[in-house]
């Protein structure tokens, strides 16, 4: 083990004073996506927070005919806006959320005790206008309900019969498992951020040293080359794993600065979450480092090496991907399945719920073993002689 234990400290030195392996490694991959996530959520949340708490300015087309509508709006938040002469262009083009529009004939069918009709012009393509919208049906609705109880009781009739069906709504969800919505793409950040920690460590233990012809006096050495792979292969990993460890403590970090709880959520991404996510992804820190060395070693050169990566940079998206557009119930084979498992572990965390000890060595084990094969498979690449050849 002392050739490898040289091995690896030879690494891990070099590459500290390698600018472009410090940045990737311990700057733009652990740091880059919580920065984005908190500015993004941020200011989507601000934006949304500010728009129900102020008075909505919606341009109302007929006013004129529908006086106690207005006022009713008006106590519920509604600040009526001058008519514009064309209604639809304005909400395709930005210039209104939505617009009411009150026919001439409302308050005449009004008095015949009718339907009177209004008019919500919009876009629901647009989803930054989503709120708004919901904002204005919600108080027609309230005073169409209010007026019809009037009119069942004008009549002496009970406005129970309104609603033959009465629901009573029990949401089960809890502030943790609504927020665990919000951060549904963590699980992805996570491996995303050990796949660049460890990128261009292993490109250039590999191919980079394959490019500049180190790679053929290394192996000149009387040593077992599966030795010098682990060297390899244990340097690329703790540069992973310091990479992840960053990454967790930012989002734990940013995750305060996020106000959840104006939402009525709730967001523990404290001690015990960060360890139980590092003990489930120390599996995929190993998967990834064989898996990109033995990429690698297929390349000769350092470009033709990040080619190679960027494609299997995909492989992690599968499992977010197929969570996000066919949900699945949790179940226990799913923990068996690397990058899946840690999926849906991390995502049962975030909604607050326990990850059992069954669950949690499964996903460890498991990934454990199809972590030594891909370093089996590796070492067995790795004894070929053509791979000392950069040309």
């Amino acid at each position: 083990m002392k050739t490898t234990l040289t091995v690896f400290l030879k690494e891990v030195k070099e590459n500290l004073r390698d600018r472009r392996t410090m940045m990737s490694a311990l700057i733009l991959g652990p740091l880059l996506g919580p920065v984005i996530f908190i500015m993004i959520m941020n200011v989507v949340l601000t934006r949304e927070l500010n728009k129900a708490d102020h008075p909505v300015k919606v341009p109302v087309i007929g006013a004129q005919y529908a006086p106690n509508l207005m006022d009713a709006l008006k106590q519920q938040g509604l600040l009526p806006q001058p008519a514009i002469a064309d209604p639809e262009s304005a909400v395709r083009n930005r210039d209104a959320d939505v617009v009411v529009r009150i026919p001439q004939g409302f308050g005449e069918a009004w008095r015949k005790g009718q339907a009177s009709q209004v008019e919500l012009i919009y876009d629901s393509s647009q989803s930054d206008t989503a709120s708004t919208v919901g904002r204005v049906k919600g108080m027609l609705e309230n005073y169409s309900r209010r007026q019809g109880v009037m009119r069942l009781v004008a009549r002496g009739l009970a406005p129970a019969m309104m609603a033959p069906v009465a629901v009573d709504e029990r949401d089960q969800s809890t502030p943790q498992s609504r927020a665990g919505l919000m951060f549904g793409m963590l699980p992805y950040f996570f491996v995303l951020t050990v796949f660049m920690g460890g990128m261009y460590l292993a490109i250039d233990l590999t191919a980079g040293e394959r490019e500049r012809q180190s790679l053929e006096p290394l192996f000149a050495n009387p040593v077992p080359r599966w030795k010098i792979l682990l060297g390899k292969l244990a340097a690329t990993c703790l540069f992973s794993l310091v990479s992840l460890l960053i990454c967790v403590v930012a989002f734990g970090f940013c995750g305060k600065l996020i106000p959840i709880e104006r939402l009525g959520m709730r967001m523990d991404l404290g001690i015990s979450f960060a360890a139980q996510v590092l003990l489930m992804m120390l599996p995929l820190v190993m998967l990834l480092a064989c898996l990109q060395t033995l990429v690698s070693a297929f390349a000769k050169s350092y470009r033709e090496a990040q080619t190679y990566q960027s494609v299997l940079m995909i492989v992690p998206i599968f499992p977010s991907v197929l969570l996000s557009v066919t949900p699945m119930k949790i179940a226990d084979w799913m923990f068996y399945v690397p990058l899946l498992g840690q999926q849906v572990g991390i995502m049962q965390l975030l909604r607050g719920e326990q990850v059992t000890a069954v669950q949690l060595s499964s996903c460890v084990v498991t990934g454990l073993v199809v972590a030594l094969l891909a370093m089996a498979l590796t070492a067995w690449v790795y004894r070929s002689e053509r791979l000392a050849i950069s040309a």
